[in-house]
């Protein structure tokens, strides 16, 4: 594409949007303050009914303390006189602020000391953390110290009246232990009030502080408990938590004043917090009145506005909890459903008269896993078996394969719930063992890590070895030879990496020992002795002997030869020797030999030591493997090379495998001739020397993150962290194609014609590549920052790039998808973006961020942000891959995080909706499925963050990719019928039905 044409079409689109985009922003924002204000309203008309309540029940209160403590009645009626005598006095959060003093009886006492003070004991918690926070006055939040009453035992003579109940003189004074505590309540307003109640006051705002004795504590009623219970649950609002449970008591029985300062701005995961520019003490029954007049007014509220009230409780109750998934319902209007606390308002179409009635129901159809596509072979060691029924055993993720080689068949073992790290092939050439990591469920809970030990032709499991025993996961396996595979070895992946021999039969263990805190690459019984068993690893080989349940260990000495840094494999030879690899490149032969006297002292015992080193390999030695006729196949690093010696090491024959499949990991002989390698990039090959080897088996070497499914064939794309792009044929099961490229892919979709297909990158660019050609025949850049979705309209007339700047490019797209110009950009997101979808009439879009947003655009008008949502409520979608929205509501498990779900994606016949989460798990919904808790089949199979799924073009099977697991999975859908489900739950809402069935034939 020409770069100057490109640049002046950006810059026009860019200036006639410019307008547009700020236009954009500021209906989001005001949108969003509109719902703020909607719930502070709401709120505060309860908080007031819940407070003018608590008021009423005062005197109640004081009998009922009074006679459950008689005493209590003095206590009280100097606690209304101190209220009395206080009146005069000023106490202001903000009165240092504005400047005005805060008692004329002790002008010299700093505020932080009166704070102090006023809370009865000056080294509190409470004190300290009101002495460090700093004053600060914002937009968002206005937090100020609170200056209060400094601590007297005796109240001033010059504020002294006589108590309305008890007649006490207030100058009186007061016992220690009743030392009286301020209180601050939270100021709420009222609009509605009428400005003459404030003339009188010279136009200040007025704050009610309570005095209230220590001695209450003892004498709480069990009405006031339930009454701060009741508060606590239905999120009443407090502005700082009192010190001790007769605080507590105080506040619930505080008045409110008059009008208070702006509202400060709700935030997610805090209080609300509503603070006053000036407050002052003010006499009781002055304030009796104008609460009573507040009632009123929230009255007149509530009653304009029936269903606020209740809607706003459960808003409050819902919205507190972290990971909350609650949804409420408005009265067939919208849905709120909160993730994280942030309420995402759902609009209902109108096609459902009776939402509550809906009850969503398991699909009908199902998955079956058909293919596996991958091999763990870039960490992963002796892990590749021939059987004699022809088929090739190895593992990826939490599955073992078993392909059959001939007929290109696999069958799959899927037993383990996590990744498996090692395999064994038992003598008898039937069973196997595998051993699995230890991993952790989607709640934190460890998950045990064993050996299974299973029938390969039945795919049956025989037993369970060692559940709970091996730490982090079993590094390293291996059947005993000379007793028919009696025992089983394991090597753990705990820091000891502990030894243990396992009785088959009996499940037991035998014995246990603590091999080296090096790293251990393998294990082996000795074929002629299953008391003697040899391991190697970092810097070290081990000779074990097994003896009355105790293991003695000797290290190999490496003598006049170069200790290697590694010893990568090993293998037996017919006469008995131990051969090993090493990360030299040498195979050395080891031996007994008598213990040298002079230099291991007097008793010396025999030793094992190097009889013979053969130099084989550039770089290391990765694996060894022993034909029946003699001879060794010995496996290179970094020469790929493949040689096979005769018995005495002399090099026969040799060959290179191809660069692009890596090196050489693992061999497995099928017979004299044939042989079967396995690579550091995850490859399977299978040829001869004569021949050479082609690839059967292929995956990605690293995490992966973009799939896209072929509009009209049977082939999808895939692309990720090892920048790889590959195309596969899901019918073939085979890759077609695969091109590297410079940055690493993260999304893809083709092009509704077929012919290309776009590449977004992890640096802003995006490339459109032929798929005849698997040439780049466009390319653009978009910001600076990753891509996350690509997606064409149904007509391919536009394709919208959402990119992590929070940014959606729209490009025109011309000759049949070869060239594209920027058409606008869709400013509105405060996050980035992560799924979108077209309408079907290609001109709207769908799209989330990553804060939860839902937003749609018309795009023929100018990229326009539509602010109100709800006229896309009966909106028809192309596809429907947003994992926010009404219609997969019901995805969402209880407590998610909004992070947990990465990727949805509905069938083309708009019946069922399928799901990657978090937890290595596909599920499958059936579509729509707008209610909470939705049932949905679960099928395991990743051993990693299932990054994204997708449908093939006729709904036959679904794919679904792991992350760091490197895994593809192929499933086959099976079941199902070809109703309508769209037809089916709008049929199911109108009739008041209890279950969505199906419509009578």
């Amino acid at each position: 594409m020409d770069s100057s044409t490109n640049s002046l079409d950006e810059a026009s689109a860019d200036g006639s949007t410019d307008y547009q985009d700020r236009t954009s922003m500021m209906e989001v924002r005001l949108q969003a303050q509109e719902d703020e204000i909607t719930l502070l309203k709401s709120s505060l008309a309860d908080a007031l009914r819940r407070i003018h309540i608590h008021d009423k029940l005062l005197p109640l209160l004081k009998q009922q303390l009074i006679a459950v403590n008689p005493s209590s009645a003095r206590v009280l009626n100097q606690v209304s006189c101190s209220e009395s005598s206080s009146s005069s006095r000023r106490f202001s959060s903000s009165a240092a602020v504005d400047g005005i003093p805060l008692s004329a009886g002790s002008p010299s006492q700093p505020p932080h000391d009166i704070a102090n003070s006023a809370n009865g004991h000056t080294g509190s918690p409470a004190a300290a953390e009101l002495q460090s926070r700093p004053a600060s006055r914002d937009q968002s939040t206005q937090t100020e110290p609170s200056p209060q009453e400094p601590d007297q035992n005796t109240l001033p003579p010059n504020d002294k009246s006589l108590d309305p109940e008890g007649g006490c003189l207030c100058g009186q004074t007061l016992p220690n232990e009743s030392r009286a505590k301020l209180v601050r309540v939270p100021g709420l307003e009222d609009e509605e009030e009428d400005d003459e109640d404030q003339d009188d006051e010279g136009g200040e705002q007025e704050k009610e502080l309570s005095l209230t004795s220590s001695m209450e504590e003892s004498v709480q009623s069990d009405l006031v408990r339930g009454l701060q219970r009741e508060d606590s649950h239905d999120g009443s609002c407090s502005s700082e938590e009192p010190s001790s449970s007769s605080a507590s008591l105080s506040s619930s029985t505080q008045n409110l004043s008059s009008r208070s300062g702006p509202l400060s701005t709700i935030q997610e995961g805090e209080k609300t917090l509503v603070r006053r520019n000036s407050e002052k003490l003010s006499n009781a029954d002055r304030q009796r009145k104008r609460l009573d007049k507040k009632a009123a007014s929230s009255a007149n509220l509530l009653t304009r506005s029936p269903s606020l009230e209740n809607r706003a409780k459960e808003l409050i109750s819902n919205a507190g909890s972290p990971g909350s998934r609650r949804g409420t319902y408005s009265q067939g209007q919208s849905i709120k459903m909160f993730i994280r606390g942030r309420p995402i308002t759902m609009y209902v179409p109108s096609n459902i008269q009776n939402y509550d009635d809906l009850k969503m129901e398991l699909p009908l159809e199902r998955l079956e896993l058909d293919w596996v596509y991958g091999y763990r072979g870039r960490d992963g060691r002796a892990n590749l078996y021939f059987l004699p029924t022809g088929e090739a055993v190895y593992f990826i993720a939490c599955v073992i394969v078993l392909y059959h080689i001939k007929d290109s068949t696999q069958r799959h073992y899927r037993k383990h719930t996590d990744c498996v790290r090692s395999l064994a092939l038992h003598p008898d050439k039937v069973r196997v063992a595998s051993g699995q990591m230890a991993g952790v469920d989607k709640d934190g809970k460890p998950l045990q890590s064993c050996v299974h030990i299973w029938d390969s032709n039945t795919l049956v499991t025989l037993q369970q070895i060692g559940l709970g025993t091996f730490q982090r996961g079993v590094g390293s396996l291996a059947f005993s030879s000379a007793d028919s595979g009696g025992f089983l070895c394991v090597i753990d992946d705990s820091t000891e990496h502990m030894l243990s021999v396992w009785d088959c039969a009996k499940e037991t263990k035998v014995a246990e020992i603590k091999s080296t805190n090096e790293a251990v690459f393998a294990v082996e019984f000795n074929p002629s002795d299953s008391n003697n068993i040899i391991t190697c690893g970092k810097s070290h080989v081990y000779f074990w002997t097994l003896s009355g349940g105790q293991f003695t260990k000797k290290q190999g000495i490496f003598g006049k030869y170069k200790k290697p840094k590694f010893i990568q494999c090993f293998a037996f030879g017919l006469t008995g020797d131990v051969l090993t690899g090493d990360s030299e490149g040498n195979i050395l032969t080891w031996g007994k030999s008598a213990a040298d006297v002079k230099t291991l002292g007097k008793g010396a015992k025999e030793t094992y030591q190097i009889m013979r080193q053969t130099r084989a390999h550039e770089g290391s030695v990765f694996t060894l493997c022993t034909l029946q006729d003699g001879a060794l196949l010995s496996g290179g690093g970094k020469d790929r090379k493949i040689i096979r010696w005769s018995a005495d090491l002399a090099p026969e024959r040799e060959c290179e495998i191809p660069e692009k499949f890596g090196t050489v990991r693992t061999i497995a002989a099928m017979d004299e001739e044939e042989l079967l390698v396995g690579t550091t990039r995850n490859a399977i090959l299978r040829g001869t020397f004569s021949d050479g080897f082609l690839a059967i088996v292929q995956g990605h070497v690293d995490e992966m993150w973009g799939l896209a499914s072929h509009p009209s064939q049977s082939l999808f794309l895939t692309c990720g962290h090892d920048r790889q792009v590959c195309l596969w044929e899901a019918e073939e099961h085979r890759l077609s194609w695969s091109v590297s490229l410079e940055e690493y892919g993260l999304c893809a979709d083709f092009c509704p014609n077929g012919s290309t297909v776009s590449v977004g990158l992890n640096t802003g660019r995006w490339v459109v590549l032929d798929l005849l050609t698997q040439e780049v025949i466009s390319e653009s850049v978009d910001g600076n920052e990753q891509l996350s979705v690509m997606r064409y309209s149904p007509d391919g007339n536009f394709l919208a790039v959402g990119s992590h700047d929070n940014f959606i490019y729209i490009y025109n797209v011309t000759e049949k998808g070869r060239r594209y110009t920027r058409f606008g950009k869709c400013n509105g997101h405060s996050s980035f973006i992560t799924h979108l979808d077209w309408s079907k009439d290609g001109r709207y879009i769908m799209s989330n961020s990553g804060d939860y947003e839902i937003l749609y655009w018309d795009i023929p008008g100018g990229c326009k942000l539509l602010r109100n949502r709800s006229e896309s409520k009966d909106r028809e979608w192309a596809s429907f891959t947003c994992v926010l929205g009404f219609h997969v509501m019901g995805v969402w498990l209880e407590g998610s995080d909004g992070t947990d779900i990465n990727a949805l994606c509905r069938s083309h016949s708009e019946r069922i909706v399928a799901v990657a989460d978090d937890f290595c798990k596909v599920h499958l919904f059936q579509f729509p499925c707008p209610k909470l808790k939705a049932p949905s089949h679960k099928y395991d199979g990743h051993g990693s963050h299932v990054t994204n799924v997708c449908f093939t073009h006729n709904d036959s099977h679904l794919l679904s990719m792991g992350g760091k697991d490197t895994c593809i999975l192929q499933w086959k859908v099976v079941g199902g019928n070809r109703w309508d489900s769209k037809d089916k739950l709008g049929s199911a809402s109108s009739t008041s039905t209890s279950s969505l069935e199906p419509p009578a034939s």
